[in-house]
């Protein structure tokens, strides 16, 4: 075989790291290069990452080889795909970060890889690119290691000294879904793996607290993520097992991947993607939970037959099931009970909940904080607005949805 040019692997390597979706760079601590290095996790800036007050980091993401020796139905890079492969050394991912960052083209870098040789020998190599970037080179910018769950864990926590942030794929959202499709992978090594990282990470925190000098460990925690639509698991069962992720292993990120067909796919996954909305309303009631004080079980009753509907949000599904907690007074209602109105956000309800220390909230002023109040209106009770039968319209639902429209292949 040919000897590929470095571009040529480039080429490959990054269109096979495309089907990653976890590759955020929120969270993790602030660093420059103005005291010494290379290197930053802040400003401006290949893959587009945003961290949470908005800025849009760029990350060079990419595979170490798509060479893999695991057989996963649902993977383009598995050991039976017919697709070109390529792999990078070591040195090779090094250079090609520090060249990128030089030329501004990027601010960190997401490395994952298929498995080659075998688990322990792949995640020496992840790490040995992350040691090489931070201890030779002075590299301060952002890495994120996708970790091997099957390998040694002292070698999977070694990742957390060198990455700000790690993650580890659980794959399937159900056992049953991950023993048909990845047959070579176990629910129980992936969740050892997460379980061995969490208690790293929490023990560097008590040191940071007890030293000042104790070494910084994986800053921006751990993340994973689930692939949505190959496999017969409900939108229910999926958030339930997300709610578990977050509660028993302190993730930071769960992330949810429509399965996209891949060439040569086995006989059996689905023909056809799922819908991308139902990732978009997946990652919506991720939300829910995260911030809203929502619970599984509220998606649940949410959703009709396990599945969340798809013309209108999760929150909206909820509050149109279970009429009979609303309206709710925004001059009188606890967070909690706000925080369950369709329409209104965190901020808002924020807002809402000090501005009426001062004054009586009228239905003008609860407009300002959202953008639509007609959504709003039929659920809320204000000083000048109440909404008599509009909350128990039967029509009330196809009112707040949004229009059906035909869009146009050559619009302007």
């Amino acid at each position: 075989m040919a000897r590929m040019s470095l571009k040529e692997k480039l080429e490959v390597l990054a269109d096979a790291a495309k089907y990653d979706a976890s590759c955020a760079s929120s969270g993790t601590s602030k660093r420059d290069s103005r005291k010494g290095g290379i290197g930053s996790t802040e400003g401006m800036g290949i893959c587009h990452a945003y961290a949470p007050d908005g800025r849009c980091i760029s990350l060079l993401k990419i595979l170490l080889t798509n060479y893999c020796t695991f057989d996963c139905h649902y993977c383009i890079n598995r050991k039976s795909s017919n697709v070109r492969r390529a792999r990078f050394t070591v040195d090779e991912v090094v250079d090609l970060t520090l060249g990128f960052y030089r030329r501004n083209y990027i601010e960190g870098l997401f490395l994952s890889s298929g498995i080659i040789a075998s688990p322990d020998y792949t995640m020496e190599q992840l790490v040995e690119v992350a040691r090489k970037l931070r201890e030779e080179h002075g590299f301060k910018g952002y890495i994120h290691l996708k970790t091997i769950p099957d390998a040694d864990g002292d070698l999977v926590r070694q990742a957390g000294l060198y990455a700000d942030r790690v993650s580890i794929n659980i794959e399937m959202p159900t056992e049953a879904g991950l023993k048909r499709l990845a047959p070579e992978k176990s629910v129980d090594r992936i969740t050892g793996s997460m379980a061995g990282m969490k208690e790293a990470i929490v023990d560097a925190r008590d040191a940071s607290k007890r030293y000042r000098k104790a070494p910084r460990y994986a800053p921006a925690g751990q993340s994973t993520q689930m692939i949505i639509g190959a496999d017969s698991a409900t939108d229910g069962d999926i958030i339930t097992r997300a709610a578990g992720l977050y509660q028993s292993y302190g993730m930071r990120r769960v992330y949810y991947s429509a399965f996209s067909p891949i060439p040569d796919a086995s006989a059996v996954l689905p023909l056809k993607r799922p819908p991308l909305m139902r990732e978009h309303r997946l990652y919506q009631s991720d939300w829910l939970i995260r911030f809203y004080g929502f619970d599984p079980h509220d998606i649940r009753d949410a959703a009709d037959g396990g599945m969340l509907p798809l013309d209108i949000d999760p929150k909206l599904a909820w509050a149109l099931k279970f009429r009979e907690g609303f309206p709710v007074d925004v001059n009188r209602a606890e967070r909690e009970r706000l925080l369950r109105v369709p329409g209104l956000g965190v901020k808002a309800v924020k807002t809402i909940l000090s501005t009426r220390r001062h004054r009586i909230l009228r239905l003008d002023d609860v407009a300002r904080l959202t953008q639509s109040v007609a959504r709003v209106r039929p659920f809320i009770v204000a000083a000048d607005w109440r909404p008599t039968l509009l909350t128990d319209r039967a029509d009330l639902r196809r009112m707040l949805s949004p229009p059906a429209k035909q869009l146009e292949l050559f619009a302007a």
